[in-house]
């Protein structure tokens, strides 16, 4: 499969905490009628961290169920425990996810040949495409280059999606590591991540604005570079208003305020602070989507 564009970091929506599995299937259809390259249920942004294994499995086979094959489903299935992220690994794989999602093991800080391991136990027990997520500041350790090259000559290992926020590191990364499909891990660095052969960006914004994502990833993927920087400059207030607050509480939020599903964040995640609910309406506002 091509792993390209704009893949959405979906939120889970809840009512009164629990799931609310028809909203989560009016915005998987919502995304794939605005023409996403996939979709990626139980990340960060799906607050993975606070669902049970019953949630999680009832996300992932509501996503299979209503995608139906239209766009690949890229199933977040890491945590701390190598044992536990084979098991998830494997279980999303049997309900059909088309990639997994790794993050690197949190909280532990192994070293980078902890690390290098971890991915190894997973590659070597699962059979679909893994895309392994480097996200230092959720994780507090970094994958350095030399040791995601090691990782990428795993079997099964397709991608990695940024978040380093280091420009430096995703230049290092797409030019010493060409096999690799680079995803943008962050919305506002999608523009510079791209210009430099990034093949995409996985989206928190497009759970709200997804044809604006795609119209942005497509600019940039077809070298219309004047386009691309116009669209970036137009969505840039939401790129940072999407992070006033820990993600995806201001996302959620944005999300109600224009009538779609999302309601709050789990505890420990709570509602945003009053003064950044005003500043996000009125970027809101501004963008004409309330």
């Amino acid at each position: 499969m091509a792993l390209k564009g704009t893949v959405t970091a979906l939120i889970t929506p809840f009512k009164e905490e629990k799931l609310d599995l028809d909203g989560l299937r009016r915005n998987i259809a919502f995304q794939i009628e605005s023409g996403v390259s996939g979709i990626l249920p139980l990340g960060t942004t799906g607050e993975s961290a606070t669902l049970t294994r019953e949630e999680r499995e009832s996300v992932l086979s509501t996503a299979v169920a209503v995608t139906k094959g239209r766009v690949p489903i890229w199933a977040g299935t890491g945590t701390n425990a190598t044992a536990e992220t084979i098991e998830r690994t494997l279980r999303a794989q049997d309900l059909g996810a088309d990639l997994a999602l790794i993050v690197t093991p949190y909280y532990n800080k192994p070293t980078q040949e902890g690390i290098f391991r971890h991915f190894e136990a997973v590659s070597a027990a699962v059979s679909i495409p893994l895309v392994v997520y480097n996200i230092e500041g959720r994780t507090a350790r970094n994958i350095e280059t030399e040791t995601l090259k090691r990782i990428a000559e795993l079997p099964h290992v397709a991608g990695v999606k940024e978040a380093s926020g280091n420009l430096l590191q995703i230049s290092e990364v797409i030019r010493e590591i060409p096999k690799l499909a680079v995803f943008s891990g962050d919305d506002a660095l999608t523009l510079p991540a791209m210009a430099l052969g990034a093949c995409g960006v996985v989206s928190v914004v497009s759970n709200l604005i997804p044809r604006e994502m795609v119209a942005f990833t497509a600019a940039l993927l077809e070298g219309r570079w004047k386009e691309a920087q116009e669209l970036h400059h137009r969505l840039f207030p939401l790129f940072r208003a999407a992070f006033l607050e820990v993600n995806p509480v201001p996302i959620k939020e944005a999300m109600t305020l224009c009538k779609m599903a999302a309601g709050g964040p789990r505890l420990p995640l709570c509602e945003l602070l009053p003064h950044n609910r005003e500043r996000l309406k009125a970027v809101l506002q501004q963008m004409d989507l309330l």
